[in-house]
């Protein structure tokens, strides 16, 4: 750990697991003090109180903005101010395989949470960061925001509408030296993209994760699994000063999922018409 985060002060929203879990542990080992924000209390107060003096637990429903608005609050008289914000809360909603089958009945929580959390997220702690000298906001979103694909409607138009409002609020935040950039991460082996169901035992979720991993890793040309400490590193880079002149970029953290097709389809072709040409 190179402590260059000393003395900043974060909030991490869904910090409470995956991507949040890792990204909270790895800024206060840079020197940084989090606020967890989340609605899981048990799993939160564990994490505050493994890391100690460096982290505290707020409960905090980012779809709801009086909370969003206290959490910063909380941040500045409990640590004294706030110099990063990491946008980090989102759901994926219904599982449905195709659109048509969607019937939409979770459109707004899934809107409230992954869009209008990390509005008000940066809203909030722009005002702030606004009066005191600039800061940083990172949000995260998704390469279901870059990557059209079928199935998660809701969700790919929230990560596409984060995208696209991250951009466009560096723009508008930078006058006050508030750097805003956005990560779209691939398949992060997390919760989220495990794709088990509340019920499950331990060794039933094991076995869903070994057995949907070939199918999640089929268009990533690295075959290596992300991890949340993947994102978490990206974080720490753009809220550092290693990253001092980059603002409203969008960085994918996908094993190269959305540089493009990872299928040799010329070979697909040569291999086709040499089967033709045999027959």
């Amino acid at each position: 750990m190179t402590q260059e985060l000393q003395g900043k002060v974060a909030i991490v929203t869904g910090g409470t697991g995956g991507i949040g879990a890792g990204t909270v542990e790895l800024l206060a080992g840079e020197g940084a003090r989090v606020v967890i924000a989340d609605v899981d209390e048990n799993a939160g107060q564990a994490l505050a109180a493994k890391l100690g003096e460096a982290a505290v637990f707020r409960r905090t429903d980012v779809g709801k903005g009086e909370d969003i608005r206290s959490v910063v609050d909380f941040a500045v008289e409990h640590f004294g101010g706030l110099d990063i914000m990491f946008n980090n809360a989102g759901i994926s909603g219904a599982q449905y395989p195709r659109f048509l089958d969607d019937d939409l009945q979770d459109f707004h929580r899934v809107i409230d949470i992954n869009l209008f959390g990390v509005m008000a997220g940066c809203l909030h702690a722009g005002r702030h960061m606004s009066r005191h000298g600039g800061g940083v906001i990172i949000n995260n979103a998704s390469i279901a925001g870059i990557v059209a694909g079928q199935a998660l409607m809701t969700y790919r138009a929230t990560k596409a509408a984060v995208i696209q409002f991250s951009k466009s609020v560096a723009i508008d935040l930078a006058e006050y030296n508030i750097r805003v950039n956005c990560l779209a991460p691939g398949h992060i082996r997390t919760s989220l993209t495990a794709f088990s169901q509340p019920g499950m035992t331990e060794e039933e979720v094991e076995r869903v994760k070994q057995a949907v991993s070939p199918a999640m890793d089929v268009n990533q040309p690295l075959k290596r699994h992300g991890k949340p400490e993947d994102v978490a590193q990206a974080v720490l880079f753009l809220c550092s000063e290693r990253a001092a002149q980059i603002t409203g970029v969008v960085l994918p953290v996908d094993g190269g999922i959305s540089a493009g097709d990872s299928v040799n389809h010329l070979q697909d072709i040569i291999d086709a018409r040499a089967g033709a040409l045999e027959g």
